[in-house]
């Protein structure tokens, strides 16, 4: 398991959970992060996405971002949390504000 982190000019990210679930994918959004300082004194709500259109919107928008080679980082099991490398040049966050 691993996380893809984009910290760029923008902080805002949403909160879609997408679990591989042995090729039988499932995706749901929530309210906000799943960390002890949010779950111990507020409720916090996640919800399936079941309709197949919205569903595939999502997933684009999800993979769009995934691909990001200028600004995306990998936390991987062992907490590092280096650069994605590519000979491409993706950068998700501009690429969406520019319209491209």
């Amino acid at each position: 398991m691993y996380i893809t982190s984009i910290v760029d000019r923008f902080l805002e990210h949403g909160r879609v959970y997408i679990f591989a679930n042995d090729g039988n994918e499932k995706m749901y959004m929530g309210s906000a992060d799943w960390m002890t300082r949010n779950l111990d004194h507020r409720i916090e709500v996640i919800t399936p996405i079941l309709d197949k259109d919205v569903y595939s919107r999502i997933r684009k928008m999800i993979q769009f971002q995934l691909d990001d080679t200028i600004k995306a980082r990998i936390i991987d099991q062992d907490q590092k949390n280096n650069y994605v490398t590519s000979s491409t040049n993706h950068r998700a966050q501009l690429e969406t504000i520019s319209g491209i």
